[in-house]
């Protein structure tokens, strides 16, 4: 019996953590994948729930063209530094951003990734 999917949506790092939060609270120990999961998002997760929240409407507000939650939440999840390092993250997918526009999206993310 293969299970029916009923939704496919991509989830950034961060919703990946809050959901890890919520399977610690409900399970008294955590298997093995799920403490390496675990430990991944510990090292990796840099921003605050909030901060990526806002980020995350920030990016969805600027209305690029042609550019989907799933692309937000890569560049959620990477948050480039400059134009060079989102072009490679964006590399990958069938999609052609202006540089003005690559331009707006690193001066969001530089807003919120303070080293």
């Amino acid at each position: 019996m293969n299970p029916k999917i009923i939704e496919d949506n991509p989830i950034s790092i961060c919703d990946l953590r809050k959901e890890m939060k919520k399977v610690v609270k409900r399970d008294e120990t955590l298997t093995l994948r799920s403490q390496k999961t675990q430990e991944y998002l510990d090292q990796f997760v840099v921003l605050k729930d909030k901060d990526y929240e806002a980020l995350e409407k920030e990016l969805t507000e600027l209305e690029i063209p042609r550019m989907k939650d799933l692309h937000v939440k890569k560049i959620l999840d990477t948050l480039p530094t400059c134009v060079e390092e989102l072009k490679v993250i964006l590399q990958g997918y069938a999609l052609t951003i202006s540089k003005e526009n690559m331009q707006k999206i690193i001066a969001a993310v530089e807003k919120y990734n303070k080293p």
